[in-house]
């Protein structure tokens, strides 16, 4: 008889086999799953037709300013308060009005799709007379109407103002914009914007960038995950969707099972320069043809001195100043640089730093490559 010895490190190993296992597969699993980092929803990429906001705006009266309103010379604001105290069952001189405490103010708003009646809005409230601070004022009963004239909400309340300012004749101290204040939740709505979003048959999407690629590729994703062809794209820059049937009388809940759905969007290779700030922005598909950039800057450097001349003893004269002018002119050793056909944009990166090419620099040398036609890439400079 033959009897065979256990190994314990065998033991062991199949011991943590067996209580990690779980996890392995897990990691392996997510291996295999494909990368979708670049994905987005269709809710960030395109946007319903029909389900939009609307401007509201509206003009009012801003009280209880400490001297910081508008001077008698505004006449519109003598107006106003005129016309209000009338209807609130006073008889006023207008040539007697002082508006020292009242500013009057334009009222912007935003009101949102699907809002109701008792819903509240923010509101924006901004000065167009010369108050010079309406922190700490609250806002009159104001009227907020579309573009159809009608009344869609009131806003009342007080102000949040991000901006102070004091000061006196000699001396002034201002900070941010104390003349635009905002009123949170400061609009009543009393009217809908008509829309019966339960009643809709086909639903189009509007892409926010058209695009061909990205909307095709949109219609293929709803296509497939409904298992039904219920999407055509109509053009670059929109895709028509019909809710199957199982979707009838749901049209909130297909519209949030498609919104869901990740898109890979196609992106135009593109550099965005901003001159007064030196900003650039290039995308990760700008390429470039073989080209050679030389880089030197010219150094321009101009110096003041003053003289004193100063007669003799016993002379006649009078002493006088005589400028002294210097310029100097220098020039930096430029490099030059080699950039293959088909580089990327770090490649590109790399080789301008490599030559010490500064932002405004870089603007310049993009503008050279795509004069040469070698910058394959919309540049919009800013």
């Amino acid at each position: 008889m033959i009897f065979f010895q256990k190994n314990p490190y065998r033991q062991r190993f199949s011991h943590l086999l067996q209580q990690f296992a779980p996890v392995l597969l897990g990691l392996c699993f997510i291996l295999v799953l494909p990368v979708a980092t670049q994905a987005s929803r269709i809710k960030e990429l395109a946007q319903l037709e029909g389900v939009r906001a609307n401007q509201l705006v509206g003009y009012g009266l801003v009280v209880g300013l400490n001297g910081t309103g508008d001077s008698s010379i505004t006449q519109f604001t003598n107006q106003s308060l005129a016309n209000m105290l009338e209807q609130l069952g006073l008889i006023v001189d207008r040539s007697r009005v002082k508006v020292d405490n009242v500013a009057a103010v334009i009222v912007t708003a935003e009101l949102p799709p699907f809002a109701r009646t008792g819903s509240r809005i923010d509101v924006t409230v901004s000065s167009i007379g010369d108050a010079e601070d309406i922190a700490g004022g609250t806002l009159l009963m104001t009227p907020l109407k579309g573009p159809d004239g009608q009344v869609y909400a009131i806003a009342q309340g007080s102000m949040v103002v991000g901006g102070l300012a004091f000061g006196g004749k000699a001396a002034k101290v201002q900070k941010n914009h104390p003349t635009a204040g905002r009123i949170p939740g400061g609009a009543l709505v009393e009217r809908e914007v008509p829309f019966d979003f339960s009643a809709q048959r086909e639903l189009n999407y509007r892409l926010k960038d058209f695009d061909f690629t990205t909307v095709s590729r949109m219609t293929a994703a709803v296509n497939r995950h409904f298992g039904l062809k219920i999407a055509a794209a109509l053009d670059g820059g929109s895709m028509r969707v019909v809710p199957p049937p199982a979707y009838q009388g749901q049209t909130v809940e297909f519209v949030a099972e498609l919104e869901r759905l990740e898109v890979v969007p196609d992106t135009i290779a593109r550099i965005v320069v901003n001159e007064k700030t030196g900003t650039i922005v290039m995308g990760e598909k700008v390429r470039i043809s073989t080209v050679a950039v030389s880089h030197g800057n010219l150094n321009l450097v101009i110096s003041e001195s003053a003289e004193v001349s100063q007669p003799n003893p016993l002379g006649q004269g009078q002493t006088v100043v005589i400028p002294q002018t210097s310029v100097d002119i220098s020039e930096d050793k430029g490099n030059l640089v080699v950039m293959e056909m088909g580089v990327s944009i770090g490649d590109v990166a790399s080789a301008l730093n490599a030559i010490g090419a500064t932002p405004r620099d870089l603007i310049a040398i993009f503008q050279a490559i795509k004069a040469a036609g070698a910058l394959y890439a919309d540049l919009v400079v800013l």
